[in-house]
């Protein structure tokens, strides 16, 4: 094979990476005054508050996590089962296999952020995700087949090979020093990497060895989370899944350029700007939070049972609110109100200052009446 098609584990530096410190250095910095303002604010909530951000975050985690491999799994439930295993109150709803093992790896992951690295952990994260999957051989340890491992697109017959692993026999020995190299990079190592480009160097070498028979993803973007919160010490709170599923063919581009060289500045700073937005979309949240309390509050008492029903399902929807705005219909699928009670319900909220009305007659929808920030 030509020297300039090799993997980047094939090459003579593998593990050695290299990058430009003075581009990933800006980064750093926003990211560092970032998460001394979102920890500030999350510190200034209240208690159920708290708890509230902080089940919203892991369960909206969960869900694009996997989304992003193409699994599509239902929030409430996931949530349901985050609520649960957190000992907080939850609807009780039915989870698939596959929503409760993602919502237990969620749960493991905040509370084991602080303890080293292992293969027994992520071997327990491995069966907490695939557990009732059928179609694996490989459950809770590293693949062991002798077929390539191979990421493909195309049709059959002339496929296109994005990257290739190394081969099964190599995976133990490969995520030894991947697990010593994470270690003594963290903030208490002998070789102390700052955030951001801790977090997405791990992720880079995860993938590159690709260790289990599935599920690689989820678990390399989870040990990135976990770097990120080791350098702050305490869980984190960042949208990063969610993040990387809005640039979701930017994310597959990147690695697959990555993989092909151990000078990793692009992948890096493709990383950085991604987890600098991620935070955003966390300081947001909490943003939201603070609001949506805010406005319950000073509604307490003045809203019927069909209003509240209605505006706690608005809310239900984050920062990025209720696509394409609430119609009378929607009201009424949600309430089980007639259109006359619908109507009067919708005029009432416009004029508590609760809902702003967007468009006219059968055009019209409505917004939640919340601050804009930037």
């Amino acid at each position: 094979m030509p020297t300039n098609l090799l993997w980047n584990w094939q090459k003579g530096d593998w593990q050695e990476f290299t990058w430009d410190r003075s581009r990933m250095a800006p980064a750093e910095e926003r990211f560092l005054v970032s998460a001394g303002i979102l920890i500030g604010t999350v510190r200034h909530l209240g208690e159920e508050q708290q708890d509230q951000l902080r089940v919203e975050t892991m369960s909206g985690e969960a869900v694009t996590t996997s989304e992003i491999e193409g699994e599509i799994l239902n929030r409430a439930s996931v949530q349901s089962s985050i609520q649960r295993q957190l000992g907080l109150k939850d609807e009780r709803r039915s989870a698939t296999a596959a929503e409760q093992g993602i919502a237990e790896m969620m749960v493991d992951l905040c509370r084991s952020f602080s303890e080293p690295l292992s293969g027994k952990t992520l071997f327990r994260w491995h069966r907490m995700m695939a557990g009732g999957r059928k179609d694996l051989s490989e459950i809770g340890r590293y693949r062991l087949s002798p077929e390539p491992m191979q990421i493909v697109s195309g049709v059959a017959g002339a496929p296109r090979v994005h990257f290739e692993a190394p081969p099964s026999k190599q995976v133990p020995s490969e995520m030894r020093r991947f697990l010593a190299w994470f270690n003594r990079t963290s903030p208490r190592g002998d070789r102390s990497l700052p955030a951001l480009t801790r977090a997405g160097l791990a992720h880079l070498y995860f993938e590159s060895i690709h260790p289990f028979q599935d599920g690689n993803g989820r678990i390399g973007r989870a040990i990135s989370e976990k770097a990120i919160g080791e350098s702050f010490g305490q869980p984190v709170l960042i949208a990063l899944a969610a993040t990387i599923l809005a640039h979701r063919k930017g994310y597959y581009d990147a690695l697959e350029q990555a993989n092909k060289s151990n000078e990793t500045t692009d992948w890096l700073a493709w990383f950085a700007e991604i987890a600098v937005e991620a935070q955003q979309r966390t300081i947001a949240q909490v943003e939201f939070l603070i609001e949506k309390t805010k406005l319950l509050d000073r509604l307490r008492d003045q809203i019927n049972a069909r209003q509240q029903k209605a505006l706690l399902r608005m809310l239900r929807e984050g920062p990025d609110g209720f696509k394409g705005g609430l119609s009378a219909s929607n009201y009424s699928t949600i309430t089980g109100a007639s259109t006359a009670t619908t109507t009067r319900d919708l005029v009432d909220l416009v004029n508590k200052g609760a809902l702003v009305r967007i468009g006219e007659l059968k055009h019209a929808r409505y917004e939640l009446n919340l601050p804009k920030r930037s």
